[in-house]
């Protein structure tokens, strides 16, 4: 061990005290005179004549009496004689959990069960959310307000993961989750009354058109800044957990947010503190303009969670009850073992996700 001495008289005795306490050196090693090192500068002085003898007590922590596995960080690892890198892609991608075909007609039974007035309203609410859209998206066209999202395609996004939450549950949207809202309650003369910035408005003209908010219904204002809401998210269902409330939070975000430094904060922070969150990421393969490919070489973005230790699963987007089944199973596990889950949900953009078959 060499060092160059360049400090006061003071520096090597306390240093050498600072490593005996440790436990890195043994006394009786330590040979060398000081008074001969502090007078003169050396660029690499010996400390020692004879070899310094370490405890190597930072490796005490990982040691195992088996001599084929390591008791490495975050659990035992076992050793291998083969020299083999990880691949950098799967074999096969993660397949995509689905209930209804493309037609409609059930291709399983393994989904959660629905009253048929929950089946009928989540239909509705999926025309009215379209027919909203339509509405709004073409008064925006003709200039009557600034600036409006909508959320077709996305329709069984929105309707059937609210379908499965509790009102208790706190939403913290991007700003195609309007359908959310719509199952909450929010009227459409409220949604009208936000857009166009009215006396009547909610936050009385001082958001954007369609970015909604209602303390009364649990759904945290809309914030335009990309994922942004990821970690606020976390935070709240930390504090929920920590008063002992039965309920979660759940956010929403697209593949454009994953590429921002609050997911990736946020999903470490939600793994190790265990925070009952639902991270539910739509993935429409573009963010706003910038395809995946020019984002990530990764399996989308269910294999991230697996990575920060996080359950997640992708299920088909355009399937109302799919989607229903994975956040009401998704909701139960945050509370319940008090731990976040991730659900991918990539989208193909069919305009209506319908269950009528499923109704029949």
């Amino acid at each position: 061990m060499a060092l160059q001495l360049t400090k006061s008289r003071k520096f090597l005795p306390q240093w050498k005290q600072k490593l005996c306490a440790l436990g890195m050196m043994n006394l009786s090693s330590w040979s060398c005179s000081f008074s001969s090192l502090q007078h003169r500068r050396i660029p690499h002085a010996i400390l020692c004549e004879r070899p310094t003898s370490f405890s190597f007590r930072r490796f005490e922590s990982v040691s195992s009496d088996d001599p084929q596995v390591l008791n490495f960080p975050g659990g035992v690892v076992k050793f291998t004689p083969e020299l083999k890198f990880l691949s950098d892609l799967p074999e096969e991608r993660i397949h995509g959990y689905r209930v209804l075909d493309d037609n409609g007609w059930p291709v399983s039974s393994n989904f959660v069960q629905m009253d048929k007035d929950i089946a009928v309203k989540m239909h509705r609410d999926m025309v009215m959310l379209q027919t909203m859209d339509t509405i709004f998206y073409e008064a925006q066209r003709q200039g009557r307000i600034s600036f409006y999202v909508t959320a077709n395609g996305e329709e069984a996004i929105n309707i059937a993961s609210a379908a499965a939450l509790s009102m208790d549950d706190l939403v913290f949207p991007q700003y195609r989750e309007a359908g959310v809202l719509l199952w909450r309650g929010f009227t459409l003369q409220e949604f009208a009354n936000q857009c166009f910035g009215n006396k009547d408005d909610n936050c009385k003209g001082r958001q954007m058109p369609a970015h909604y908010g209602s303390n009364k219904h649990n759904y945290f204002t809309v914030a335009s800044t990309v994922a942004t809401q990821i970690p606020h998210a976390v935070g709240a269902a930390y504090s929920l957990k920590m008063d002992g409330r039965d309920a979660c939070t759940i956010t929403y975000f697209g593949d454009g947010g994953t590429s921002t430094g609050d997911f990736h904060a946020a999903l470490n922070f939600a793994a190790v503190m265990e925070a009952p969150v639902i991270l539910f990421c739509r993935n429409n393969g573009w963010a706003i303009s910038t395809p995946v490919s020019d984002q990530f070489r990764s399996d989308g973005i269910v294999v991230r969670g697996q990575a920060y230790g996080v359950r997640s699963i992708r299920v088909d987007g355009n399937d109302a009850l799919a989607v229903f089944s994975a956040v009401r199973m998704a909701r139960e596990m945050a509370i319940s073992e008090s731990k976040p889950v991730l659900i991918e949900v990539p989208q193909t953009y069919v305009f209506i996700c319908c269950i009528c078959m499923y109704i029949l």
